[in-house]
């Protein structure tokens, strides 16, 4: 007898299934890869655009929030300091901004074929790996140049990166599902993305931060990221036991779990509504 596999929508808010994850992984590794030829196909320089960005970034932060207007960077060289909360920070901007729309994009395989549909916002993600890893190389470079030694805490780095891919993963559920019913949701995550980063301390310490706005910058899960990121590789910022730490896993779980949750109820219609 043929072998029938029946497919069978799940119910309920509570059905994760992240076990389907694995078990495609060779499809993930297939669109990551994918993403990652797509996005330097027909460039001049490649990869190198990984770093360009930031480091174009960290120029203009150095030039305009370093030296004229003076924010303080913790006895750490201005452009150390912003570019360390750069990497982070494009790591999960980058790959919330790109999977919102992956959805979309990706539409004509929806209605053709079978696959765990969180994989695509997933994938998207994690393409970003590659450019942060590569952007990683060119800091510690300009640390060697600055003589700024990296201190024992880059143990704890591997935590700080898992919890921004945790945010942006989450975020992107959210945002990737959303956008297959509201279109302009895509707009929507620019304004998010602008407004996300100046309330991140990418170019300010965390300590300069007063009243409501500390209480703002307290409750954003990317700020115990960033902190964290400086502090695991300069010795500056929150160590891991700190509030601003505690309060970033927390959020990060609570956006991460409801993400995933409310793509798994929107994705049944994906087919239909695109």
């Amino acid at each position: 007898p043929v072998p029938v596999t029946e497919i069978r929508p799940h119910a309920g808010w509570a059905s994760l299934r992240l076990n389907e994850i694995w078990a495609y992984r060779e499809l993930l590794y297939f669109f990551v890869w994918r993403d990652v030829k797509v996005r330097y196909k027909q460039t001049l320089i490649g990869v190198l655009w990984a770093v360009l960005q930031p480091l174009f970034a960290m120029v203009v932060f150095s030039i305009v929030f370093g030296r004229m207007l003076g924010v303080p960077s913790e006895g750490i060289p201005y452009p150390i300091f912003s570019y360390t909360g750069l990497l982070p920070w494009n790591l999960f901007s980058t790959g919330m901004s790109k999977a919102a729309s992956s959805t979309v994009t990706n539409a004509n395989l929806y209605s053709r074929v079978y696959f765990p549909r969180v994989i695509v916002p997933t994938a998207t993600v994690l393409t970003g790996l590659v450019d942060f890893g590569v952007a990683f190389v060119m800091l510690i470079g300009m640390m060697m140049y600055f003589g700024t030694p990296i201190t024992w805490n880059v143990v704890w780095l591997p935590l700080y990166i898992l919890i921004a891919l945790a945010i942006a993963l989450g975020m992107s559920f959210w945002l990737s599902a959303l956008n297959v019913r509201y279109r302009d949701v895509r707009y929507l995550t620019g304004f998010l993305t602008r407004f996300w980063l100046y309330a991140t301390p990418v170019i300010y310490p965390s300590s300069i931060a007063k009243g409501s706005f500390r209480l703002l910058v307290d409750l954003n899960p990317m700020s115990g990221v960033v902190e964290g990121f400086r502090w695991a590789l300069l010795g500056i910022g929150v160590p891991p036991s700190g509030r601003m730490f505690v309060s970033s896993v927390i959020i990060a779980l609570l956006v991460f779990i409801s993400g995933v949750i409310v793509f798994r109820r929107m994705e049944r219609s994906f087919a239909d509504v695109i």
